[in-house]
């Protein structure tokens, strides 16, 4: 498609704001729109033109060429002064270095082990859960992934105030960035509001608490397993390890991919599930097969196939990472259009994974998209996790994560939404929902579907986030 890729200019921008109030009241909407004017087309925030692809062929030239096409723009500014110079971030002339450095860390060989920590926290995660209740799935697969993110960055004992603190730590700096994600250029985030206090304190303890174990790790010398301790470990050519701040900013990084990755994928599967009854229908016949009610393990995940699937068609309905930026390095020319260096190129997983040429009646849940004997997707079509050298580092592990989780939960839990659901998209880092309110009920393996025993019609909608009484 690219040989004959076409420009356009998209109408209805507004004088001064372009096309913002369109992108900012409906981003998705926004976005789904684009490829009816071309497969690159030029929108307007404010006085600044972006270039949005609308063409996997587009989008795959340019996410394998990230030397002509950095990481970059107002909002990879923005997240790199909080988070820091690591993998995710970091340009062009860095990045292979880093990622040559840190691939030890998601080596094949290591995911058991982390297996082993996604499975424990699974089970904490459903030990908390009871019957007749309602719970917003959003706020507890939240919770559990952060938790995970956590125990996998430092493995080592932590008491209990230890690891609540840096959880709550992590859980403030995330809430700051993504809210500064909103309004990059906004002086707003600089004044000393309550919320912009809490939020450079928190990244301030955050940093001393990673000085500190850093330096309780240096000092015994153990590989506990974890990455904080794979982090120590590796050396470049010259034998030089990293410094305090480089293994900060690449913790950071972790726990930034960890908890805003599986969460956002975990929720929508289990509320997808809850819409489509014959789909989950069929999931629990599997689950009930290969685990019998018990939190799933490493060695489950091969015949957890239609688990996969699910995982993989929630993610091509909501990316994650919904909106992309890269900065062209040189003067280049893209569908025809000259691009001066600077030029702002956007993408979005959400314009490319919902066109209905690529994916018939592509609204609808159908995860026998992905059976292995399918049709495969054309190359930039389904990039969830990037692709090329920038590719997502740590996507098998979510995967695996996102897998157990989701195999684990429907092993012992039933289900189901809400009359208050909320399915409006906010726009933030990931497209998560504001909440996701499920009613909750413990189901036996092997048991005969059964209509749900409470009328969705009849639930009240929550008043108050996680798990109450009906």
């Amino acid at each position: 498609m690219t040989d004959h890729a076409k420009f356009g200019s998209v109408p209805g921008a507004l004088p001064l704001l372009g096309h913002a109030v369109q992108l900012g009241r409906r981003p998705l909407d926004f976005l789904a729109s684009l490829p009816a004017h071309g497969d690159l087309v030029e929108i307007r925030l404010g006085p600044v033109p972006f270039h949005v692809l609308c063409d996997p062929d587009l989008v795959h030239r340019v996410l394998l060429d990230d030397r002509t096409y950095d990481k970059g723009g107002a909002i990879f500014d923005l997240v790199r002064t909080i988070a820091g110079n690591g993998l995710a971030t970091c340009p062009h002339h860095e990045h292979r270095q880093q990622r040559r450095l840190l691939q030890p860390a998601f080596h094949r060989n290591r995911l058991p082990g982390y297996a082993k920590v996604m499975s424990a926290e699974i089970a904490t995660m459903l030990d908390g859960w009871s019957a007749n209740r309602e719970l917003d799935v959003l706020v507890a697969v939240n919770e559990f992934a952060a938790s995970l993110a956590t125990r996998t960055l430092f493995a080592a004992e932590l008491d209990d105030a230890t690891f609540e603190e840096l959880r709550l730590c992590m859980h403030t700096v995330m809430t700051g960035m993504m809210r500064r994600m909103l309004l990059p250029w906004s002086f707003p985030n600089r004044l000393p509001t309550p919320a912009n206090r809490r939020f450079e304190q928190a990244r301030a303890r955050l940093r001393r608490y990673v000085v500190r174990l850093t330096a309780d790790y240096r000092r015994a010398g153990v590989d506990h397993g974890d990455l904080l301790s794979i982090l120590l470990a590796v050396r470049d050519e010259d034998g030089r390890g990293l410094t305090d701040a480089e293994i900060h900013d690449q913790v950071f990084t972790f726990y930034l991919g960890g908890s805003e990755t599986t969460a956002p994928s975990l929720a929508w599967s289990l509320y997808l599930l809850g819409r489509n009854p014959d789909i989950r229908g069929r999931l629990h016949d599997e689950v009930d097969a290969v685990l019998s009610g018990r939190v799933a393990e490493f060695d489950d995940i091969p015949k957890l196939d239609l688990t996969r699937r699910v995982i993989m068609e929630s993610l091509r309905l909501y990316p994650p990472g919904w909106l992309f930026t890269r900065v062209t390095t040189r003067d280049t020319e893209l569908a025809g259009r000259r691009l001066p260096a600077g030029s702002v190129v956007l993408y979005s997983p959400h314009i490319v994974q919902h066109r209905a040429d690529l994916f018939p009646e592509p609204e609808r849940f159908d995860p026998d998209r992905w059976l292995d004997d399918g049709p495969r997707p054309p190359r930039g079509v389904f990039t969830p996790f990037g692709a090329g050298a920038r590719k997502c580092i740590g996507e098998v592990f979510a995967l695996t994560e996102a897998t157990l989780a989701l195999a684990s939960i429907a092993a012992r839990w039933e289900l189901d939404p809400l009359p208050g659901a909320r399915e409006r998209l906010t726009p933030r880092l990931s497209s998560t929902p504001r909440s996701l309110p499920m009613s909750l009920r413990e189901r036996t393996p092997g048991a005969s579907r059964t209509d749900p025993m409470v009328s969705r019609d009849t639930i009240p909608h929550p008043r108050h986030r996680g798990i109450r009484h009906p």
